[in-house]
């Protein structure tokens, strides 16, 4: 197989993978392990639909609180494009085309496990889709983290059948242009292939990957940003002192100021006699503050390798037991926690940053006040930490925790959700 496909299946998947598939535009593909697993899983659900009466959620009833509403054999199919038509109620701005990329790659994933139910046809279209840059139009507003990301995936799953719209060679179309262009036929959606489309995390996950991705960029540059504060406002070197971290190891900490060390090392400034015996938190506290946001991170990031690394749509189907279980794998509530305190953590790398900006053009330490020669002709740095305030007020806004709140839905079937989509 060609270094320029990932392949996805029940595997492990890590966070490197999934960075290089956005970084290096790679193309996705799944292995025959998972390609037999889809089969058998389909047909298991087939023979199973066609030999018994039993009802099965969502395979053969409707959906949410009209559980019990049985629906006949010759209706089957109808009933799953009519649960993508009619969730596809979304509102707000486009998702970026880089998360829809990782929202077709994730559920890829999940289905690639073969415990879904899905056709063949029907991953290797989603397939398609992302090797061609086929995006579907999927918009941020709808989803209540519970059961999984319902109207963004209803629009990611419209264009299989023909319908919504996607953004092609970055110009949108109606989804039926480009599939007369690419000579591909809609996909006729079997038995509980729509519910295994649209219920699940894939949109909550994609942002959540999103956000890791930034806020490892964004903590590198806090990092070497905090470096050169701190050798400008002349600080005192001793809070850096290895010692102090191996008695409070915390691992973010301890890293932290260490790459501060490395960063400043041979600084001539640094090496001068001080006249302060100690510097203000937000220089003096950079390991302890910054660390903890690192260790946060990597927290988060367990949570959601986990994550795409797992199947969350409803009912599972496991072919070996001979088993179709009703669960609640959809629920989002692992990534709305995690989502929400990745939030706080960057939030206060902000604030700490946005205090050593203050320090800095204070007129301190024999730096001219807000680092401008002739204050008072000239404002230099001043509003630059009334925009740094702003900021950092309305991020402690944004930071208000997302999955606190719940909304009941469904006529009350789905009394608990997690608001992980708005955590994200």
């Amino acid at each position: 197989m060609s270094y320029n496909y990932l392949p996805l299946d029940r595997q492990h998947t890590n966070f490197q993978q999934l960075k290089n598939l956005l970084a290096f535009d790679q193309l996705v593909s799944i292995t025959f392990d998972a390609h037999e697993r889809i089969l058998k899983c389909r047909d298991y659900l087939d023979k199973k639909m066609g030999d018994s009466d039993a009802l099965y959620y969502g395979i053969n009833t409707g959906f949410g609180y009209l559980q019990n509403v049985r629906i006949d054999k010759d209706q089957l199919e109808q009933l799953q494009s009519n649960l993508i038509k009619s969730h596809a109620c979304g509102m707000g701005e486009e998702v970026p085309e880089p998360i829809v990329k990782l929202m077709l790659a994730l559920k890829i994933k999940s289905l690639g496990y073969g415990h879904s139910g899905v056709q063949i046809a029907t991953v290797k279209r989603l397939m398609d889709m992302y090797n061609n840059g086929v995006h579907p139009v999927i918009f941020t507003q709808g989803s209540l983290g519970a059961s999984g990301d319902l109207a963004p995936l209803s629009h990611l799953s419209l264009p299989l059948i023909g319908l919504g719209e996607v953004r092609y060679k970055g110009i949108k179309y109606p989804s039926e242009v480009i599939l007369d262009e690419l000579d591909w036929e809609p996909i006729q959606l079997q038995s509980k292939e729509g519910l295994a489309l649209i219920n699940g995390t894939q949109f909550m996950t994609a942002y959540g990957l999103h956000n890791l991705i930034q806020a490892e960029r964004l903590l590198n540059w806090a990092n070497i940003i905090a470096a050169i504060s701190f050798d400008a406002f002349d600080c005192v070197a001793d809070p850096l002192n290895a010692n102090i971290h191996k008695v409070r190891p915390h691992h973010g900490q301890v890293s932290t100021a260490e790459k501060l060390r490395c960063l400043l090392h041979g600084s001539e400034i640094m090496a001068q006699k001080k006249q302060q015996v100690q510097d203000p938190y937000s220089f003096r506290c950079i390991p302890q503050v910054h660390g903890a946001t690192a260790d946060t991170v990597e927290y988060v990031k367990t949570v959601f390798i986990r994550e795409i690394n797992s199947v969350t749509d409803n009912p599972n189907v496991f072919p070996d037991e001979d088993l179709i279980v009703s669960g609640g794998n959809f629920h989002g509530q692992p990534l709305a926690l995690t989502l929400d305190f990745l939030a706080i953590a960057m939030a206060e790398i902000g604030s700490i940053s946005e205090r050593r900006t203050y320090q800095l053009i204070s007129g301190q330490r024999n730096l001219p006040a807000f680092l401008v020669k002739n204050p008072g002709l000239n404002s230099g740095f001043m509003i630059p930490q009334y925009t740094a305030a702003g900021i950092v007020s309305e991020n402690k806004q944004l930071c208000t925790p997302a999955s606190v709140d719940s909304i009941p839905s469904s006529n009350n079937q789905e009394d608990h959700v997690s608001m992980g989509a708005n955590a994200a």
